[in-house]
């Protein structure tokens, strides 16, 4: 999908359709998490700075986002695929592999089935997206990139080559920053110089592994198939805080807020967790982490918040200053096919059955509409971030 959580958002926003838009957090430590292209012209990027990123374009308007709403336009868009074909292999919420070989006597050859995927998601769920047809999943990955935005880029087997060489060696998975300084010290800026070097040079500036794997995709080998579902083991949130934190009160009012964001992100994908992890950094950026294992899987906030909050106080921490603070559900299980534990005396609607409820209405309403009562004072609480941020409902 095309800047996905920005479209989403403006998709509800009608007003916004042309204008920057930035999804993300607010005060000295946000970061931004998506942003529409009218604000990526002004050099704003995800997982940049927010005070950064309004900087560089103070017309922007900024939004906390809505993850349950986002997870189920994903289950939406990966709904049509499966529809297409089996074999989907998700990346993200917004972006899979689709091996579609076993489909073309249905819907036609798989330039026609990337036209007729566009229109869909168009036509269903009012955002567009950019699609690579290739033969391998890395060339189809880079096709999709270059097309972007609402774009079809077609690499035929037989134009691998060309497509490829051109590009810069910092396209390659597995060249990061390091592996591309040592590569350009060397002479290589381009796919097409590397393609040409000895795989044995190659090997000898980055090492045996990256230097033959490199190799390889430069000539456009991609042995990997398409793996449908492969699940998730993990969801979760964290925040740091605007300055240091070294209040309890503080602290737990932000577990309760990772806890609820968490648990409507395993409910808009439909699983639950085994699992909950607690992470804590400190103000000189030591980190630790606890984990504990629950009885019965779940997807209710309150009850990740309740074993997140045991985790933290049993550390003891009294006023040790606190940077950040993290809630991960793990261990994830698919709610169908789990067997719920009844308890005995337990009343007929539940904390679940509410969280359902707050659910819908923050669909309906908007992210924050229903809250616990402990987060609608989050605002006034010096280093917090914004009280009705994603996931922060009931």
């Amino acid at each position: 999908m095309d800047a996905f959580f920005a479209s989403v958002e403006v998709r509800r926003r009608p007003e916004l359709a042309g204008k920057p838009v930035i999804v993300g957090g607010t005060g000295n430590r946000g970061v931004v998490t998506s942003a529409t292209y009218e604000a990526r012209a002004y050099g704003v990027h995800s997982a940049m700075p927010t005070s950064r990123a309004l900087r560089l374009c103070p017309t922007a308007t900024v939004l906390p986002g809505d993850l349950a709403l986002y997870g189920e336009v994903s289950r939406s868009v990966m709904a049509l695929f499966r529809s297409i074909t089996p074999l989907v292999e998700p990346l993200s919420l917004d972006e899979a592999f689709l091996d579609v070989s076993g489909a073309g006597r249905r819907l036609g050859d798989p330039v026609a089935i990337a036209e007729y995927i566009r229109a869909r998601v168009f036509d269903e769920q009012g955002i567009t997206c950019s699609v690579g047809v290739a033969p391998s999943k890395f060339v189809a990955k880079l096709a999709s990139t270059r097309s972007k935005p609402d774009g079809l880029l077609v690499v035929r087997p037989a134009e691998v080559m060309e497509f490829l060489h051109p590009l810069p060696v910092g396209a390659l998975w597995g060249v990061g920053a390091k592996t591309e300084e040592v590569l350009l010290r060397l002479g290589l800026r381009t796919v097409g110089d590397l393609a040409h070097v000895p795989v044995r040079t190659l090997q000898r500036a980055v090492g045996p592994a990256a230097g033959a794997h490199l190799h390889e995709l430069a000539w456009g080998r991609d042995p990997r198939r398409v793996v449908p579902d492969e699940p998730d083991r993990s969801t979760g949130a964290e925040e740091t805080f605007g300055t240091d934190v070294d209040d309890p009160a503080v602290v737990h009012r932000e577990l309760l807020h990772l806890a609820e964001r968490t648990a409507g992100r395993l409910r808009s994908t439909g699983v639950l967790a085994r699992t909950v992890t607690l992470k804590v950094r400190f103000a000189d950026f030591t980190t630790i982490t606890r984990s504990r294992t629950l009885k019965v899987p779940t997807d209710v906030g309150q009850e990740l918040y309740d074993t997140a909050r045991a985790l933290y106080d049993a550390l003891g921490l009294e006023r040790a200053r606190i940077r950040l603070v993290g809630v991960r559900a793990e261990g994830l299980v698919d709610a169908d096919g789990t067997a719920r534990q009844l308890e005995l005396g337990a009343r007929e609607h539940g904390r679940r059955d509410a969280e359902l409820a707050a659910d819908r209405a923050s669909r309906r309403f908007g992210a924050g509409a229903v809250r616990p009562a402990t987060l609608l004072t989050r605002r006034s609480v010096p280093g917090a971030g914004p009280a009705g941020g994603p996931g922060t409902r009931r």
